[in-house]
């Protein structure tokens, strides 16, 4: 964390821990500075509206170039009961964010619903497959959905293979087991190879949520490294409740640069404008524990943010990613792809948007 007070539009931000200051490297900078806007295409298609710091409307995309983002980060589902987060879909919005000039990063679940730490269902297609199967699964569906926005002229600069895959994709056959890395280490090698087999210039990351210890990501990467995994960007998800300190986060990201020589991404992060909700679904995060004593206001999200950054950088990572700042409470666009005109919205107190669609004025990403 920089040492001085840090301003962001009038609201001033306290200086964080002193185990946080010591940068692991002179002046490194976020060059990716990233949002997840997986659930756009589907808020814009109901009619959403977005609005600029001043109230007035514009277009999220670029509403979100304003703010500082660089790079943007779509999940691709096989075939959810939605029609949204396919790859039909993830075609049709990857032309925009190209055309609108931001980097883009491609991040496969290999489900048709969510893929996390809890839950790594296989597409219904591939259930009864078996992992050999699975291998051949994972190269011929990387490959067809790289090749196919590569031959749109919009090749992914970036590819996850899983998402949060702290103890393996694709349950069971690729999950970890009695410290077994080899099933999960056949699938993720024929998903690096697939990307470098459409694009050699597109980088793959390995992403689990194991910011919270050295020892879970030192388990995790040290498991798919004795294997012979290659990857080219380490990639964890960060949310203080969940995760612990930023001091935590510092010591993590600094242990897994250093350790694997790759570069580090904070593949994800959030912190809630509010305790209240808009809708029916619960909120996933209700915002009454604070993280480090800041409360759930636009004032709070910005600062929370802006640390996260700053020990994020200080730690020697290159990028910071928000998850969905733009799935604000549209009605429709529901949390379970199954139900997505039942179910609300979790996420409605979590975005960088207020409930009306406008953007936070004191959030930024910073370089």
């Amino acid at each position: 964390m920089k040492p001085s007070l840090r301003v962001l539009v009038g609201v001033a931000v306290l200086a964080a821990p002193l185990a946080l200051i010591a940068p692991a490297q002179a002046a490194n900078t976020l060059t990716m500075r990233g949002a997840d806007v997986s659930s756009l295409q589907r808020s814009l298609d109901l009619g959403a509206r977005y609005y600029n710091a001043s109230g007035a409307p514009a277009d999220p995309y670029d509403i979100l170039a304003a703010k500082g983002v660089n790079y943007l980060r779509l999940r691709i589902w096989n075939n959810p009961a939605s029609g949204y987060n396919n790859k039909a879909k993830v075609l049709q919005q990857a032309r925009v964010i190209k055309a609108k000039g931001f980097k883009l990063l491609v991040d496969f679940h290999y489900s048709d619903t969510w893929a996390d730490p809890g839950k790594q269902y296989p597409p219904a297609a591939w259930a009864s497959h078996s992992l050999s199967q699975l291998q051949a699964d994972v190269f011929n569906y990387t490959y067809d959905v790289c090749t196919a926005l590569k031959a749109q002229g919009t090749t992914p600069d970036a590819v996850q293979i899983g998402n949060e895959i702290n103890v393996g994709m694709l349950w069971p056959a690729g999950q970890v087991v009695n410290n077994d890395f080899a099933p999960l280490a056949s699938l993720l090698k024929q998903g690096y190879r697939a990307t470098k087999a459409c694009h050699g210039g597109t980088q793959v990351w390995i992403h689990t949520a194991n910011a919270d210890s050295n020892a879970n990501a030192r388990w995790f990467y040290d498991g798919i490294r004795a294997q012979g995994v290659t990857w080219d960007v380490t990639a964890l998800s960060y949310y203080c409740m969940w995760h612990g300190t930023l001091a935590n986060l510092y010591n993590v990201v600094a242990d897994v640069r250093s350790r694997y020589g790759r570069p580090v991404v904070i593949a994800e992060t959030a912190y809630p404008f509010t305790t209240a909700d808009a809708d029916h679904q619960p909120n996933v995060i209700s915002g009454t524990a604070r993280c480090d004593n800041i409360p759930a206001t636009w004032a709070g999200q910005a600062q929370q943010f802006s640390w996260v950054q700053n020990t994020a950088r200080n730690a020697g990572a290159v990028g910071v990613f928000y998850w969905e700042p733009t799935w604000h409470a549209v009605r429709g666009n529901g949390w379970d792809p199954a139900d997505i005109n039942g179910t609300g919205n979790g996420w409605d107190n979590m975005a960088v948007f207020d409930w009306s669609g406008r953007v936070n004025p004191h959030l930024y990403w910073t370089p």
